[in-house]
């Protein structure tokens, strides 16, 4: 069935073109490299990485992880980046979900405890924000996550995103289920006012 709505951004926006280099405030934030895998385990170790993204992994299934954003690229669906700071992985930023039709993506993010308390996640946020509206041309981008993440919350917040309310029981971690808070930042659009 035909949609009446003019698709906010046309199929192929992302898939004809290579993934972009993101350099912004001391941090470069690059596509994920083979090279990558022990960092990756690493993240997926930490506590703190495992109490909010849910899940572990060993070598095999960070190779695969990695592996699997080229294709989540050409796909349109999703894109990841390793944040570098100094040429090391510090951490990982996403558009976990795109939906190009409605100019609408997810972002999710975390950062190894080596390099947390020095801002790499809110300057990463700002980076691929710039790029989402700036570049991409997305109308909206979005953050969730538990109400109980407050410096997720904090993340977002400084990063501009504004806090628009609480999905009740949306997530269930590995203590149960979890109210998600949403965040959201709006394409500034010339001659309207910010919403």
């Amino acid at each position: 069935m035909p949609s009446l709505v003019t698709p906010a951004l046309p199929v192929g926006t992302l898939a004809a073109s290579v993934q972009p280099v993101l350099d912004g405030d001391g941090l470069r934030l690059r596509p994920w490299l083979p090279a990558d895998v022990d960092a990756v385990v690493e993240a997926y170790s930490d506590p703190d990485i495992q109490r909010w993204h849910c899940r572990s992994m060993n070598a095999a299934e960070a190779r695969d992880w990695i592996a699997r954003w080229p294709a989540r690229w050409r796909a349109e669906t999703g894109a990841g980046w390793a944040v570098t700071a100094g040429g090391r992985v510090a951490g990982q930023i996403s558009l976990r979900t795109i939906d190009l039709a409605e100019g609408l993506a997810e972002v999710s993010y975390w950062v190894l405890p080596s390099a947390r308390g020095r801002g790499v996640a809110g300057r990463a946020l700002a980076a691929l924000t710039g790029w989402s509206f700036g570049t991409l041309g997305l109308h909206r981008v979005e953050v969730c996550h538990s109400t109980a993440n407050v410096p997720s919350c904090r993340v977002a917040g400084r990063a501009g995103y504004a806090l628009e309310g609480t999905k009740r029981g949306e997530a269930r971690h590995t203590d149960g289920w979890h109210d998600m808070h949403l965040h959201a930042r709006v394409a500034e659009v010339p001659g309207e006012e910010p919403h």
